[in-house]
């Protein structure tokens, strides 16, 4: 038995955690209750309940049994020849994947429960005796590699079993079997394998949308990474396209007879130990129907305002906006710009049994338990104005509109913002002034807007570059100008993308917020109530200390976790520039 299973089999979680992290004796027994009844891993409850940060629990139980931690196990760590050794019903069920063997035969393992030891004397007879060695990692991380490295190097039978045909072997396989393969009760069926497969990668791939494209000839498979779309594999052939869009609509529920509308519809999925909420939307276009599937995680791992990308003063505004009892908060910025995640992130900092929250939305994308959501559904006559109208007869503290859209609904919130709700919402503007000005070109009366407005928050998303491949270097004096930076600072790293395997060649990997706050004060109310443009709204906002969305980018250039080029394409040519 190593040191390591020893101290696990003395020492408790509860008070490893309690000695190393800011949990409460309250809050472990919160977790056991609820282990308790839900069943279950104690570690998991703590994670789940949002007690702490997954990688502050980690970080402490590793610490406390002398056990390194990894944040991701990339597959090329793994060795082939010792997963082909043990079953991956046997990794999964006791979340365990063996990594390496070392210079003096020992066998390096990653484990998500250093407190069951069991597994790992199962591992010893399985490698004739030797030595283990035990790293930590989440459930999570080992599960998304445990499905990969065995998509990789298992054998055609046990691919077929977990689901992982690579998609070309899958589609040759395909093009010689009967149209009616969809009638098959048998869940192996090669076209069900296939649309398991292309979701699998696209996780894999952190992909958030999915385009099935048909053309003349063949289909498009393309994945959207980091807001960049980018073609995982070659062109299927163009007569799978009928089976994978019918299969796809089985599993959203929609009718897989209509192929002359377009169609909405949303399946639920568990894809290496995570729930995935699937988007699903079909299109007719000239040569089938085109699909398109959002991947959505359930987790609110995305809901915390630091992940995101805010500043600790930033966070502060936040922390008192969130507390007001009345009000209306606006989130803007374009599609895409991760405004819903704010908003949701938001509400989790306030979500507690003595609030009633209600959200109404189109669609509801992220569920929060413990919040009431509405669904518009405008085929029925529930819109977003009557939908808000009810909402005020629930007795609710805080409101969520998912998005002003036209006079009607902006008058309704801003009503219950003065009567007593704080209201939450969204629009579609390039910066947080603009915001001030189109509720007026609405319709809705200045001294309103300015009684009710409490705080704009404009925002984009940029890519984070990619830490394997990106390289310093020594910026000119007109590049900094463009993002409003004078000189840079001494000490300080600039880094531009460069490219590798990891990041797919594009030297980003992954996406951060950056912030535009706008806080309406009593000057600022004045402006609006005289129904001043938004260029002298912005203009004040800054001289009061507001930064821009450029200058946030800048900061985070500064910092080493971003492009200037990426700052400059994601904000527009701003009028007036925060010097940094």
């Amino acid at each position: 038995m190593s040191l390591a299973e020893e101290l696990a089999s003395r020492l408790d979680l509860g008070e490893i955690l309690l000695a190393s992290t800011r949990l409460t004796p309250e809050q472990l027994e919160e977790a056991r209750a609820h282990q308790s009844e839900h069943g279950g891993r104690l570690l998991d409850a703590v994670i789940g309940l949002d007690l702490l940060e997954e990688g502050e629990a980690l970080e402490a139980v590793g610490a406390g049994l002398g056990l390194p931690v990894r944040t991701e196990i990339p597959a090329d760590a793994v060795e082939g020849e010792l997963v082909e050794r043990v079953p991956i019903s046997f990794a999964k069920a006791h979340g365990l994947l063996p990594l390496s063997r070392g210079e003096e035969g020992q066998i390096r393992v990653a484990i998500s429960d250093p407190f069951e030891t069991t597994p790992l004397d199962d591992l010893r007879i399985l490698f004739e005796g030797a030595e283990i060695e035990t790293e930590l990692a989440s459930r999570r991380v080992v599960l998304a590699a445990i499905n990969e490295v065995y998509d990789r190097g298992a054998d055609s039978r046990k691919l077929a079993e977990d689901a992982g045909h690579d998609l070309r072997t899958l589609a040759d396989e395909l093009s010689h079997e009967p149209p009616d393969l969809l009638d098959a009760a048998d869940d192996e069926a090669p076209i069900v394998r296939l649309v398991n497969s292309l979701l699998q990668q696209a996780v894999k791939e952190r992909a958030s949308d999915i385009h099935l494209e048909p053309f003349e000839r063949e289909v498009r498979i393309r994945f959207r990474v980091d807001d960049i779309l980018f073609e995982p594999t070659d062109p299927l052939p163009r007569s799978l396209m009928s089976s994978i869009t019918s299969r796809i609509k089985i599993m959203g529920g929609l009718n897989i007879a209509e192929k002359r509308l377009p169609q909405d519809g949303r399946i639920r999925l568990k894809i290496a130990g995570r729930d995935y909420d699937v988007r699903l939307s079909t299109v007719p276009v000239t040569h089938g129907e085109r699909v398109v599937m959002r991947l959505l995680p359930r987790t609110t791992d995305l809901l915390n305002l630091e992940n995101l990308g805010y500043s600790e003063a930033q966070l502060r505004v936040w922390e008192r906006l969130v507390r007001r009892p009345n009000g209306i908060v606006l989130v803007t910025g374009p599609t895409g710009s991760g405004k819903t995640t704010t908003l949701y992130g938001a509400l989790a900092r306030i979500n507690t049994p003595d609030r009633n929250i209600i959200t109404i939305e189109d669609p509801v994308e992220i569920q929060l338990p413990g919040v009431a959501q509405i669904e518009v559904n405008a085929k029925i006559g529930l819109t977003f104005a009557a939908g808000l109208r009810s909402i005020l007869r629930q007795d609710p503290n805080v409101i969520l509109v998912g998005e002003i859209r036209d006079l009607e609904t902006a008058e309704i919130a801003i009503q219950a913002s003065l009567t007593g709700h704080l209201v939450f919402s969204t629009l579609h503007t390039n910066d947080a002034a603009s915001a001030i000005t189109r509720l007026v070109d609405m319709g809705v009366e200045p001294f309103l807007v300015g009684s009710s407005l409490v705080a704009v928050v404009a925002q984009r998303l940029v890519r984070v570059l990619c830490t394997e491949c990106r390289e310093a270097y020594e910026p000119t004096a007109p590049q900094l100008a463009e993002i409003g930076v004078r000189a840079r600072p001494e000490g300080v790293t600039v880094y531009r993308p460069v490219g590798c395997a990891r990041c797919h060649q594009t030297g980003y990997r992954g996406r951060i917020g950056i912030f535009e706050l706008l806080l309406v004060d009593d000057d600022i109310r004045k402006f609006v109530t005289q129904n001043v443009d938004s260029k002298t709204i912005r203009r004040t906002a800054i001289e009061k200390g507001m930064s821009t969305l450029r200058a946030d980018g800048a900061r985070k250039v500064l910092a080493g976790i971003t492009s200037i080029e990426e700052v400059l394409r994601a904000t527009e040519e701003e009028g007036v520039v925060a010097q940094i």
